[in-house]
């Protein structure tokens, strides 16, 4: 029962991260811009004459508040209260039952710590009004729960074990890691900071393998949406330089990742692994592609940022497999 419960959180994670992309690619982040209610009230349905009072001041529902963007920023709070809920209950079991499973229960009560601290994440992202850096701690903060839940629930029923040819490369597999770690960053950066459309040509930017850039202020973490640190509007060479960022970030995923897999794809035992990583991979690379030659459709945007979650999970799976003790 537990190992069932851990790996419907797992699930639930990949919703609620999903869940959350869509609002904020939505432009719903501030449908409610007060935490944790709307307006004070528990839904948008009961605050509608406030939803409806800034509506009216800011000209129309093109801007930050309508009741549509409302509710849709109000459903990723419940959802996410929920999954508090849920690491709650995971971690209260662990404690519970730490001797009939033989673990230790530091691991799920880490998860529940830092689902507090990712609850008020949530919250900074209203209240400091979409600031980037915060913004992109709280996508991160997200995907490393969706990791941590993957691997307390592997832990629950390891795999077999691999034999030590596949093993030995542990540390390639580390290294993968870290790179889409990088690379979720990088992309969260993009994201909070809209510059998906910055270059809207492909392979090259602007029509130039290296287009005028700002690297200065555009990864200046501490500063308002689209503002630089001294407060002046962050101009398109800033925007650039991000986006740009993120494309190199690709090729070395693309690299360093698809080096694994082929790895993994060479000896039999590890294929499948090999196989999945690589189809997860190539999917992102060709979502990543799609949305700057589509304009970012929503639901592709949506997309790349649930196949970003998928790779991750892929590679938490890869990774504990091969930190196993191999088979003799």
């Amino acid at each position: 029962m537990y190992r069932k419960l851990a790996w419907f959180a797992v699930a639930y994670t990949l919703v609620v991260v999903v869940v959350g992309a869509y609002v904020r690619l939505a432009d719903a982040g501030l449908g409610c811009p007060d935490w944790p209610g709307c307006y004070g009230e528990l839904t948008p349905h009961h605050a509608r004459d406030d939803i409806a009072k800034a509506v009216e001041e800011q000209g129309g529902t093109h801007g930050p508040v309508s009741m549509r963007k409302a509710w849709k920023e109000m459903f990723h709070r419940y959802i996410a209260g929920g999954l508090g809920l849920l690491i709650l209950a995971i971690a209260v079991s662990a404690w519970f039952r730490r001797r009939e499973l033989g673990q230790s229960p530091a691991l799920a009560t880490g998860i529940l710590g830092l689902v507090i601290f990712q609850a008020a994440l949530g919250m900074w992202t209203v209240t400091l009004l979409l600031k980037p850096v915060i913004v992109t701690l709280h996508l991160l903060g997200g995907m490393a729960l969706l990791a941590l839940l993957a691997w307390l629930a592997l832990r629950q029923q390891a795999p077999p074990p691999l034999p030590a040819a596949v093993t030995k490369l542990r540390p390639l597999g580390i290294l993968a890691l870290l790179v889409v770690i990088t690379q979720i960053a990088l992309g969260g950066w993009v994201s909070t900071n809209y510059a998906a459309l910055a270059c809207t040509d492909f392979p090259t930017c602007h029509g130039e393998w290296l287009p005028q850039m700002d690297f200065r202020h555009g990864f200046q973490l501490v500063r308002e949406l689209g503002k630089t640190a001294d407060g002046t509007h962050l101009g398109i060479d800033a925007l650039t330089a991000i986006h740009w960022t993120h494309r190199v970030g690709a090729l070395v995923t693309l690299a360093v990742v698809g080096g694994l897999a082929f790895a993994l794809l060479r000896n039999p035992a590890a294929a499948r692994l090999g196989a999945a990583l690589l189809a997860v991979l190539l999917a992102q690379v060709a979502l990543g592609i799609a949305n700057v030659l589509g304009g970012l459709p929503l639901l592709l945007a949506a997309a790349h940022n649930a196949m970003a979650a998928i790779l991750l999970l892929t590679m938490v799976v890869i990774n504990f497999a091969l930190s196993q003790k191999p088979a003799p």
